[in-house]
């Protein structure tokens, strides 16, 4: 239950964030709004992508630590 709610807060955090960007550009609520519905969705997808493909090809090619610097 609690990831859930954690999910949902980012969520409206996330939506937030992207509204007022929008309008404080643009002005414009009805661009805030829509990019505030539409670029989330986008990303959540995009996360989704990138996790599977980070789990297929994401450990090919690691570096010890110690050529990092580390």
């Amino acid at each position: 239950m609690q990831a859930s709610r954690k999910t949902i807060t980012f969520a409206i955090l996330h939506m937030s964030v992207a509204f007022s960007v929008v309008y404080l550009l643009t002005g414009s609520w009805a661009l805030g709004g829509a990019i505030a519905l539409i670029e989330p969705a986008i990303n959540t997808v995009a996360y989704f992508v990138h996790e599977k493909l980070w789990e297929r090809f994401g450990t090919r090619g690691k570096l010890p630590m110690e050529s990092l610097g580390a």
